[in-house]
């Protein structure tokens, strides 16, 4: 058997503003943009040279969903960002001012900061310690 994650969901409050800030200030690719209806669209966004799931940034449609929006895990670290170059990418977190919630550290598993991104979600920037295994 073989399976894989094809999309995380991730709510947002507008489809073109969360477009905006994934792909021009994390450099990540929109994979597809496409209008299922009047108030909805099918947009899929992922980290430049990536193979693994996209985020589909999928716009809150009632106030129970927009209440979750920037906090869907409840202030926990909800996504994973691993990088092949962490101070590249680190830098370019500054370069275009996002909030950086903690800085870097060198743990066991590799070098990590925490950054938030538009709404508050909580990510982790990652150079796995083994990322010629990965």
């Amino acid at each position: 058997m073989k399976q894989t994650l094809a999309q995380l969901a991730l709510v947002v409050k507008e489809y073109d503003e969360a477009i905006d800030f994934y792909t021009n200030k994390l450099h990540f690719q929109l994979i597809e943009d496409t209008k299922l209806s009047e108030t909805k669209r099918w947009v899929v966004v992922k980290p430049p040279g990536s193979n693994a799931a996209g985020l589909l940034l999928a716009r809150a449609a009632n106030e129970e969903q927009a209440s979750r929006i920037g906090n869907q895990t409840g202030g926990r670290v909800f996504l994973f960002l691993y990088t092949d170059d962490f101070d590249r990418d680190f830098q370019n977190l500054l370069d275009q001012k996002i909030e950086i919630v903690r800085p870097p550290a060198v743990e066991e598993y590799g070098k990590v900061a925490v950054f938030a991104d538009l709404y508050g979600n909580l990510w982790d920037l990652i150079e796995p310690a083994n990322w010629h295994k990965i």
